[in-house]
């Protein structure tokens, strides 16, 4: 697309849909608690620590079908960012970093709200999310650059869906069912795409060199090479190690390393999930 043509210059139009994606999905995690109140003996069994990771779990799912539609479509499309992988920019690619850009601002204030409230730091996440964000409110900034790259970044949150599907059933005491484990080899599949992703995007990056050394500013740069060294040799091995090692032992490795509970009970109680109508 030509830059002058661009729908997105104006910083009103931009601030708009950040505000958007921040809403949407504030939105979609109160949803899930008042969802979950209603629907699920499990929730409300929960610790509250355990509640806010219940609620972020639903909404990355969310976010996570969104990512995948727009990884999948910047690369089994014919679009602008296919031809020019370094440069090229849709209305439809500044819709999705711009939303992006406001879900990753609502997971570090969601998780730096939870780290007081509860008095707790996980610096990997943090990490994590600082990169998710700053990579992306980059790509903003410096507008130049083009959104192939990002787009591919996003399909990496292909497996969230199934890792919410996952550590719920877990706490629900479904763990030993066969759905259970069934979602659990889908999503440790996702994992191993999650590695395949980020060796293509090293391809990409690679064979694209010239041109990213010359049309990317320095910062956004910085960013996506450091983010993606941790996600290739760091975060992705040891995330796929652990959710295969989960497949063989559940195991709630976020809170005190519980094992799953049996069959619904949950802490001890015996219960089904999902209240009865009315209850």
């Amino acid at each position: 697309m030509d830059p002058e043509q661009r729908p997105y210059l104006s910083w009103g139009s931009r601030l708009q849909l950040m505000g958007l994606g921040f809403g949407f999905y504030a939105g979609a995690f109160l949803l899930a608690h008042l969802l979950s109140v209603a629907l699920s003996r499990t929730y409300s069994s929960l610790k509250a620590k355990e509640k806010v990771f219940w609620n972020l779990a639903a909404t990355r799912a969310v976010f996570g079908i969104q990512s995948t539609v727009a990884g999948l479509r910047v690369l089994t499309e014919e679009s602008a960012l296919s031809r020019d992988r370094v440069r090229g920019q849709e209305d439809w690619s500044w819709f999705h970093v711009l939303t992006a850009t406001g879900f990753f601002a609502f997971e570090n204030v969601a998780l730096h709200a939870s780290s007081v409230a509860f008095r707790s730091f996980d610096l990997p996440l943090a990490t994590h999310h600082f990169f998710a964000l700053s990579g992306f409110a980059s790509m903003v900034v410096w507008d130049s650059s083009g959104h192939f790259l990002s787009m591919v970044t996003l399909l990496l949150e292909m497996s969230t869906p199934f890792t919410c599907i996952s550590w719920m059933l877990l706490k629900a005491g479904w763990a030993r069912t066969l759905f259970w484990r069934a979602n659990q080899w889908v999503m440790i599949h996702s994992f191993h795409c999650r590695m395949v992703l980020t060796y293509y995007m090293w391809w990409v990056s690679l064979t694209h060199w010239a041109d990213l050394s010359t049309h990317v500013a320095l910062v956004p740069l910085l960013l996506f090479f450091t983010g993606l060294t941790l996600l290739t040799f760091i975060i992705n091995p040891i995330w796929t190690h652990k959710k295969t090692m989960q497949l063989l032992n559940p195991m709630d490795w976020n809170f005190d390393n519980k094992p799953a509970p049996l069959n619904g009970a949950v802490e001890g109680q015996s219960e089904v999930s999902v209240k009865p109508h009315g209850s």
